[in-house]
């Protein structure tokens, strides 16, 4: 371990250390139910996280409308769970719509700007706005919520902290099979190869007889869908409302950063990072929570300017 990795160790690991011994002491039963609403909101953030990360990292497209897809997900599964009675119809119809959103964004607009950052950041913000705007009126701006299915409602006991909800449980589990179930797409996969080959020589992988704008319309679908299924699963959790958007966007952005970019286990380490810091702040320090999240940005960027996980290019 380089001399760098010792320092950003000590300088996050001693005072993590020493505050968790101190609140384990003091109060066992709140210390553990906040590290696993921590963990609850990590799992959220990177299922968010980690389709902007295939969007943004893997194949430098700037979209900052990857917000309006988890709210627009949200809200169609909201709708569709509300006329069927299914859960479940709802995670899929809240995938489907992102996913057919961000192939429509792809085909339409970055396809045409490849390369152009300032142009897809200028456009997208403006699609951000108009998908907020559009939302707004179809859907007003209650505040919408659903029940998670009755296989998953209620509680569970766990040592320490008692009673914690199931669904929430359910889904740290679910977020962490997704995680490994992308990870061995990328890595172990042959569209997973593709897609990272054409990133690093979008002409050769042309030569070598694949259709690289159908393996990026694929990539930024599934990186939509991902979006609108988190919002779904969010709005079960949470709530849905307008606002949500540029909330998950800026955890996104925060994210994506502090893991490194293109990196599905950074994707993942920096949401642990930022959804216990969150939590723990809320609970131990509310006056100062927000904070927290920049100082770990900022720590990790003067470490590791690529992020945790980054790679040099």
């Amino acid at each position: 371990m380089s001399r760098k990795n010792w320092a950003l160790l000590l300088l996050f690991g001693v005072p993590v250390a020493v505050f968790a011994v101190w609140a384990i002491v003091d109060n066992a039963s709140l210390f553990f139910k906040t590290l696993l609403n921590g963990l609850t909101l990590a799992s959220l953030y990177f299922l968010v996280a980690s389709g902007f990360t295939l969007v943004f990292g893997l194949m430098r497209n700037v979209n900052l409308a990857h917000g309006s897809l988890y709210l627009f997900g949200a809200y169609v599964g909201w709708y569709v769970g509300e006329h069927t009675g299914s859960w479940v119809l709802a995670v899929i119809a809240g995938f489907l719509a992102a996913a057919v959103m961000g192939l429509l964004m792809q085909v339409l607009v970055f396809r045409h700007m490849q390369g152009q950052d300032l142009r897809q950041t200028l456009v997208t913000i403006g699609l951000s706005i108009v998908l907020a705007d559009l939302m707004l009126w179809a859907w007003g701006a209650e505040i919408y919520t659903f029940d998670p299915p009755s296989w998953i409602y209620g509680s569970t006991t766990l040592p320490l902290v008692n009673k914690f909800p199931t669904y929430r449980i359910v889904v740290l589990i679910a977020s962490i099979v997704i995680g490994v179930g992308l990870w061995l797409l990328l890595a172990r996969t042959r569209i997973g190869m593709m897609i990272r080959a054409g990133v690093d020589d979008r002409g050769m992988l042309a030569a070598s007889g694949v259709n690289v704008q159908r393996v990026f319309a694929l990539t930024f679908a599934i990186g939509a869908g991902l979006a609108g299924l988190a919002g779904v699963v969010g709005g079960t959790a949470l709530s849905i409302s307008p606002g949500e958007d540029t909330r998950y966007l800026l955890a996104s952005l925060v994210v994506v950063i502090v893991g490194g970019m293109g990196s599905v286990v950074g994707a993942a380490i920096g949401a642990l990072l930022i959804g216990l810091a969150e939590q723990f702040g809320l609970a131990y320090a509310p006056t100062y929570s927000v904070v927290f999240t920049f100082v770990i940005m900022v720590i990790a960027l003067a470490f590791k300017p690529r992020g945790l996980m980054g790679k040099n290019t």
